[in-house]
Parts: structure tokens; sequence; C-alpha cells
């Protein structure tokens, strides 16, 4: 689970944003507010990408260990932005390898069954030696969401990657996330200006001002 503990984020030394929440493992918290509020800024403390004029206080724990020191990519942490921005110059298949930690896998067949499995589950299947300049947008969109979820996170940041999709394929991409975040018990935080997004995640929801 995530807990987000007396957190205080502050811009040149003024307070930002203060907030506390706990996030159940496949639970999405939806934090909601004007731009320039601080939302995004609450993603980078919690991924450990918060640079100066920001800093935070309090804690940030997953399952129950504090990671405020511990450097960004050893938190297990995955984010999902706007733009998808996979690799150009690599394929499906190659873009979602790279995400994956090469020890969990023993030779390279474990690893394409890997990949055949997540495709699968986002119904991509056949499309892994495909380069991704050939993808619409939902489909990059959701190339994007399983690259991160190969990556075997403890926590996704969802930095509203809805936005840029059009209405039909925005629910059906937010469906298919939230149902993927689900069924592997990943705690999750949404960032978003849209209330339909706050509904479709199910969870709680933090208004800042």
């Amino acid at each position: 689970m995530l807990s987000l503990e007396n957190i205080v984020i502050y811009r040149d030394d003024k307070p930002l944003l203060q907030l506390s929440a706990e996030v159940a493992k496949g639970e999405v918290l939806t934090v909601m507010g004007p731009s320039g509020a601080g939302k995004s800024t609450l993603l980078q403390a919690i991924a450990g990408q918060l640079q100066a004029p920001f800093s935070v206080t309090g804690q940030i724990k997953i399952n129950h260990v504090v990671i405020n020191e511990i450097d960004a990519h050893l938190r297990k942490v995955g984010i999902m932005f706007q733009d998808a921005l996979l690799f150009e110059h690599m394929t499906v298949g190659e873009n979602i390898a790279f995400a994956m930690p090469d020890k969990a896998y023993k030779n390279k067949q474990l690893k394409h069954d890997a990949i055949n499995a997540l495709l699968v589950a986002v119904e991509l299947d056949g499309i892994a030696d495909r380069t991704v300049n050939t993808l619409s947008g939902g489909q990059q969109a959701r190339v994007s969401l399983i690259r991160t979820l190969a990556s075997e996170p403890d926590v996704v940041l969802l930095d509203e990657p809805f936005s840029k999709l059009d209405v039909a394929l925005r629910s059906q991409i937010r469906s298919w996330t939230f149902s993927q975040l689900k069924a592997r018990n990943i705690p999750a935080v949404l960032v978003t200006h849209d209330k339909d997004d706050a509904l479709a995640a199910g969870g709680n929801v933090i208004e800042i001002l």
C-alpha cells in the first residue's frame, strides 16, 4: 500500500500543498485541483523526482517502508503521462521489454511470452513486432500502460494520462487502466481535472486549492 503521512510540499519554503492519505492495493486515489496547485509536484515527490525550488516534508511509505531518501530508480514507482512517450526507434515488444527487470526472466522465451501475455490483456495481441509509429493513439496509450506494468511497480502514478484522448477512447482506455491496476493489486494516484476520471477510478478523491 501507499501511505502519505503529513505531507507538505513547499515552493521556495512556502507551503504549496498539504495532505495525508492511504491508498490500499488495487485502489486509486484521485487528486483534483486547478493548475499550479501542486498536483503533478506531489507525483514528483512520490516518484523521487522533486527538484528545487520544491521540497517535501512528511513520510512517503510503500508497504510500510519510508522511501523519502531512496533514489528514484529504486522506488519501484511507475508513471503514466499525458503522452505515451514510447521509443519510436523500437518495436512495441522492444518498448515493453525495455521496462522489464531482467532478473525476473530466465531466458528470452519467458520474456517473449510475458510480453505477449501483457498485450493480450489489453487486446493488442499480435502487434509485438510493429513499430510504435504505426499505432493509433489508443493503441499507444495501451502500450504505454503495459510498459508501465511490465516494470513490476509497487505503485503507479497517473499524471492526466487520458486527457489527450477523444471522449469515446478516453472511457475505454480509462477502464482498461483501472481494471489492470486492480487485477494486479497496485495502488495508484491519479491527477486529473476531469470528474469523470475520478468517478471511474472509484476511490477516494482529494480536492486541493
